[in-house]
Formats: structure tokens, sequence, C-alpha cells
């Protein structure tokens, strides 16, 4: 699991009409981006700290270990758009490697986090202009101008992307090549395919911090939408779907049961589900077809492991 767009989950409010709509069909859902009240944020923190969850680690690793190199393909005179939170340590290596950075660009839904990163950024990098964007970035937004950025680079960490279908990333991908020009860059966090047994140890760690996060959307529906799930007899299942090159979470009903939501009665039968989220895995070769036709791999890096990726595109 990955964070969602939207960084200030507090301000992640519930809409119903979403909520109904998810579990009236064959196969019931839930959106992922609910999982984030302050305490499904607590655990997603906890998540990246787990010993199974490798993408934090192996993403780090690659950062620290050839930001120097990175820094390289990005070049010099860069308006640096990063889509999410603009507070991480992977950003900071990059604000403090990049030559001549012009100006960076945190882009967020959430206007009052992002104005809390941008004022602590420009006091510790007092020489870069740091323009914060309260967007919803899977839509077009508009960008600041500056007449010194010869280039505008796009950063996207984390795996966050894995959360999108392929056709949907495939759509998301386009989004980001509409802001860009010719030669202009994208910097982009993509798991890889790797052994299954690691896969799912990531998403069912052995101190149930994971199955918590997932219980979580529930907890919050009932406080939130008045709903009256039973959460004890819904348990946590992640598996790694290969046909689709995806791990999925699910919550899945121990029992016959209903619940009211906003009025409606679902009912759930014994062993069925609810579908919380996807996480996409992906080859390198895969990544790169994805991103065909609007941006050319220019250099990829990976961990020791070869559990994570970050690749470096020119817009065609």
């Amino acid at each position: 699991m990955t964070k969602p767009y939207m960084a200030d989950k507090k301000s992640s409010k519930i809409e119903a009409d979403e909520i109904v709509s998810g579990l009236t069909g064959e196969q019931k859902t839930l959106p992922s981006k609910y999982f984030y009240d302050e305490r499904g944020s607590e655990l997603f923190e906890r998540i990246c700290a787990l010993d199974e969850y490798y993408p934090t680690d192996a993403e780090v690793e690659i950062m620290s270990e050839s930001i120097g190199d990175i820094c390289n393909e990005i070049g010099e005179n860069v308006q640096l758009i990063e889509l999410g939170s603009g507070s991480s340590m992977k950003t900071r290596l990059l604000l403090n490697h990049l030559t001549l950075l012009q100006m960076y660009v945190p882009v967020d839904i959430s206007g009052e986090f992002l104005e809390k990163t941008a004022e602590q950024l420009r006091r510790e990098y007092r020489a870069v202009s740091i323009m914060p964007v309260a967007a919803d970035y899977t839509a077009p937004f508009p960008l600041p101008s500056s007449p010194e950025v010869e280039k505008r680079v796009v950063y996207y960490p984390g795996s966050t992307i894995g959360n999108f279908t392929r056709q949907n990333a495939r759509q998301f991908l386009k989004s980001i090549a509409g802001m860009l020009s010719e030669g202009d860059g994208m910097l982009v966090g993509v798991d890889l395919k790797k052994d299954v047994a690691v896969i799912e140890a990531a998403y069912n760690d052995s101190k149930g911090v994971t199955a918590a996060f997932n219980k979580n959307i529930l907890h919050r529906l009932n406080r939130e939408l008045d709903a009256n799930f039973d959460i004890d007899s819904f348990r946590h299942e992640a598996v790694y779907n290969k046909q689709e090159g995806r791990i999925e979470m699910h919550l899945l009903s121990d029992i016959d049961q209903s619940a009211e939501v906003c009025g409606s009665t679902f009912h759930f039968s014994k062993g069925e589900t609810i579908h919380t989220e996807n996480s996409y895995k992906y080859t390198v070769e895969e990544f790169e077809e994805l991103a065909e036709d609007l941006f050319v791999r220019q250099k990829t890096w990976t961990d020791k492991r070869e559990y994570f990726s970050v690749h470096y595109f020119k817009r065609v």
C-alpha cells in the first residue's frame, strides 16, 4: 500500500454516495483513500517501518546511493514538480544535491498541509523558489512559471502509481506528459515484480499492523457515516493476483452478516470480500511499455535486491 494523492488524510471527508456505490457492485469495493484518517496515517507510518515492508527502505537506498547520478540526469536550472508530500527525506536529498535548482513546486490537494511544508522548506532552502500548488494532481492544474527555468521535471516518489489500474496509470502518464514539453523529465518510483512470498509478506505483516490499517476503513464508516459494521467479523486478506500482476487487499467476511450504511442494508455471505486496494507490480520493461510514445526511459536505478526501481524518463 502507498499513500494516495491526498496528503492531509484528516481532510479526506468520506463521500457517502461513493461508499454506497462501491458496496452495491457484484464485487464490493471501498476506496483506499479512506484508509487515512489520523489513526490510519499513524498505522501507515508504522507499516513503513516494518521489516516485511520493503518498498520504503529499498527506495531510500536507491535515492541515497545514486543521488549524484540521478541529479546528473535531471540537470540544471530545473523546475522540480513533486506530486504528493514535499517533506520526505527523498525530496530533501534532491533539494540538497540538485545544481542551480530554480523552483520547487510541491503539489497536493491540501492547501494547509502544503503551506506548512513550504514555510519549513523556505527556511531551509533560501536560495530556491518554493511555490506550492494546492490541486488534485490527477486532473490538469496550472503551474507557476519563471524565465530562469530551462526544464521541468515531475517527481512522483514511492510506488503510488501502482495503485492505479494499468489503464488509469496510462491515462495518468498522459496527464503528466501534458504538463511537460519535449526534453522535460519525469522521475518516478515503481515497485518491481519479485518472489510472490516477499510481496505477500509485505502486506500480511506478522504484527498485524496492515490488518489494523485495512480494517480502519470500517471504523471510519461506523464513526463518520453511522454505519454498523461488526468489525471483528471481518478478516484482513492480501493476496497476489499473478494474472493481473498486483497485490489485492480485501476484507473477508467470516460469517453471513449484514451492515447498514447511509440507510441502505448490505448483505455479506461467509467468505465474501470487500476489495479495498490494489498495488500493481511491474518489470522495468512493462513500465517502459506503459510510458511508450509519451516518454523515453533514460536510466533506471534499483536497490541491491532489485525489489524496487526509480526511473528517469524524457518527454518526447
